[in-house]
């Protein structure tokens, strides 16, 4: 029988916050035989695309993109909150519903000419991943794709994402 990521994933209304469905993935991270087949198919379609690096944000994308990066035999860039990085950063800010808010990258972490794979639990709004890919366009890395797990399609935030390949296992 066919396993269905889906069947991992538990909806829960009204959270953070009344209105909102929020898509929790922990019940998908417990079971060792949903986590492997998602990390595995979230890394195919980047298998022959010479990714030299992997980089996610805080703090699920930490979960994704560091699996991603072991099957793809890729370094892995983790992206943070400002202020989080013991090293030179290079910063970019990006607006949220209600303010702003800026992700940081060692300086050091993407070389010119790289080629980087971004990678998330979930695409919402786009917002956090636009910044990520304008974060290593900044380093001088050429992005080579995108891989979520959820797509929250409703949402529209691939349309932040520009002309980039943009993989993903579960839509929403």
């Amino acid at each position: 029988m066919e396993l269905d990521l889906k069947d991992y994933i538990r909806s829960i209304p009204d959270f953070p916050k009344p209105g909102i469905l929020f898509r929790d993935i922990t019940p998908l991270l417990a079971n060792a035989e949903a986590f492997g087949r998602a990390i595995k198919e979230m890394s195919s379609p980047y298998i022959d695309k010479a990714v030299d690096c992997v980089a996610a944000v805080e703090a699920r994308g930490f979960i994704f993109g560091s699996a991603v990066a072991a099957v793809l035999n890729a370094g892995f860039v983790p992206m943070r909150k400002k202020g989080k990085l013991p090293y030179q950063t290079a910063s970019v800010s990006y607006g949220l519903e209600y303010g702003q808010d800026s992700i940081e990258v060692h300086c050091d972490a993407i070389r010119p000419g790289q080629r980087v794979l971004l990678v998330d639990d979930v695409l919402a709004t786009g917002g956090t991943m636009a910044a990520a890919c304008e974060l290593v366009k900044k380093l001088g890395g050429q992005i080579c794709g995108f891989s979520f797990l959820i797509e929250l399609t409703g949402l529209e935030g691939r349309k932040k994402l520009g002309s980039y390949p943009i993989h993903r296992l579960i839509a929403y």
